[in-house]
């Protein structure tokens, strides 16, 4: 749960990408505390997930809490997604004050049909860097060095504004 009373729960493909490069402890900092259901758990435990994210999803830190939603509803309109994903909307879903956390682009596109606010990993790495916890040209080089997917553009218009933000900062 943030600072603000809103309840934050992740997908894989944030966590995944925010431990491959280090920075998945901004997670803490931004929101205190994370629900992620048991599917995405497995998932990143799962065999073929990088070594260091399979490691961390072992002995998760204390912030993080795994909880179940409620699968009682069978929505075909999920079926779009996968386990992880379907399972992360679902939980989001049963709070009323929800912020989830997820990359993947059908998932999104379902979320926000729901009118769940979401965000992703560039959004959790955005929110870092406007408040001064890393460096985010940093943070996006090492995100390149992973399979992590999206156009160059986004990544430059995204360090534009960060670097439009930190010359308003210093004035």
């Amino acid at each position: 749960m943030s600072r603000d009373g809103t309840v934050v729960v992740a997908d894989t493909s944030p966590l995944n990408y925010l431990v491959l490069i280090g920075q998945v402890d901004v997670l803490h900092c931004l929101y205190q505390g994370i629900l992620v259901p048991g599917e995405v758990l497995a998932e990143l435990t799962a065999k073929g997930a990088p070594p260091q994210v399979c490691s961390w999803a072992q002995t998760p830190p204390q912030w993080l809490e795994i909880k179940s939603p409620d699968t009682s509803y069978a929505d075909p309109a999920l079926l779009r997604t996968g386990a992880g994903e379907r399972a992360a909307i679902l939980l989001a879903q049963q709070y009323g004050n929800a912020l989830l956390i997820i990359d993947d682009a059908a998932g999104r596109e379902e979320a926000n049909r729901r009118g769940i606010p979401n965000t992703g990993t560039l959004g959790v790495l955005r929110a870092a860097a406007s408040r001064d916890l890393l460096d985010l040209s940093l943070a996006i080089t090492a995100l390149e060095a992973t399979n992590f997917r999206v156009s160059r553009s986004v990544l430059q218009q995204l360090l534009a504004e960060d670097s439009q933000r930190a010359r308003r900062s210093e004035t």
